[in-house]
């Protein structure tokens, strides 16, 4: 198992890259750059392939819907040229509110569009001259405007041919196309005891289908890391982010991750806090989210308990332990975590 850990994108990149480097020495086999609206991942992703040297820099996520295959996969070979073959893609399908709110783009046929992204960019980073047409038209025929267009591959010669893709998914449809085709799985709010009865049989049927010269599905899961006998408060930190998602990721019907709590088994609370989210009350919906919740998506307490939480995720088929380390030493705790894999 290796160990990751997410980019702080919310304050200085710089700084936060900065404090990513320093946990390089420290153990940390890759970094994941988020996006939603705010700064582009990529560009953050150079700054780290500069800071960095051995860690893998993966985008978590860039969206399918404001970038066109053909990008996609141009932004998978400059991020690996300049950082030595350490890149990794994570592609999704965001959701509707960023997707329309923000790019101004109509949220259709998001599995359909994640597909095709994966073979476009898997077909040009082998550098094939490019003739398809889906939902991308390359080149753009004449009967929807093209007039000069042709065929094309890429320009430059990718460091490699295949840079791993891995899909953030939830629902089962996703989860089954992810299993088939993937390089990886970006789960959110996995609770490993829990994960099976949610995902199980979506991975075994996408996974029937796997070709497999693409080897396992890696999956990236994990959470708040805090190490000590009173680590054990830390868990609540992880409160607004899962009000945030569960409550606050879309409108009623539409949320993905309310519809993960409902399957995980928290149909009420789950529906509480939406409630109390989407009418303003934050701190409300905050303090409705289960106890439980907190402590199973995240691994914080004695040193022995966060060694079981290790092996819970272990045991449900994580294959890259991703933290957020909390406290004055985060490297102690990346370094004491990683000696245990």
């Amino acid at each position: 198992m290796q160990l990751s850990a997410p980019l702080a994108y919310a304050g200085d990149p710089r700084q936060a890259a900065d404090d990513v480097a320093a946990l390089e020495s420290a153990g940390l086999d890759a970094v994941w750059v988020a996006e939603a609206y705010g700064f582009d991942s990529p560009t953050i992703m150079g700054y780290l392939a500069a800071r960095t040297e051995r860690m893998k820099i993966g985008a978590a996520i860039l969206n399918v819907y404001s970038r066109t295959p053909a990008l996609i996969a141009q932004t998978a070979a400059g991020l690996d040229a300049i950082s030595g073959g350490r890149a990794i893609i994570g592609l999704g399908a965001s959701g509707p509110q960023v997707v329309e709110g923000w790019h101004g783009r109509a949220y259709d046929k998001p599995l359909a569009r994640t597909r095709e992204a994966i073979e476009l960019t898997r077909r040009i980073l082998r550098r094939e001259v490019i003739d398809h047409h889906g939902i991308t038209d390359m080149p753009l025929p004449a009967e929807k405007g093209g007039k000069l267009g042709k065929p094309l591959k890429i320009l430059t010669k990718p460091v490699r041919s295949e840079v791993p893709l891995y899909v953030a998914s939830l629902g089962p449809a996703n989860v089954r196309m992810t299993a088939e085709i993937a390089d990886g799985w970006l789960p959110t709010l996995f609770i490993p005891e829990k994960a099976h009865q949610v995902w199980g049989a979506a991975l075994a049927e996408g996974e029937e289908k796997r070709d497999p010269a693409l080897g396992p599905l890696q999956t990236v899961a994990g959470g708040l890391l805090a190490i000590g006998d009173d680590a054990a408060a830390v868990r609540d930190l992880a409160r607004p982010q899962i009000a945030l998602y569960v409550g606050g990721m879309g409108a009623v019907g539409k949320n993905f991750y309310n519809d993960l709590a409902v399957a995980y088994g928290y149909e009420k609370e789950a529906a509480r806090i939406q409630e109390l989210y989407l009418s303003g009350k934050k701190k409300e919906a905050e303090a409705a989210v289960p106890d439980e919740f907190c402590e199973l998506v995240s691994l914080c307490g004695p040193e022995s308990y966060v060694r079981e939480r290790v092996e819970a995720f272990r045991e449900a088929g994580v294959t890259m332990l991703n933290v957020i380390p909390v406290g004055p030493e985060p490297a102690k705790s990346i370094e004491t975590v990683k000696g245990w894999l």
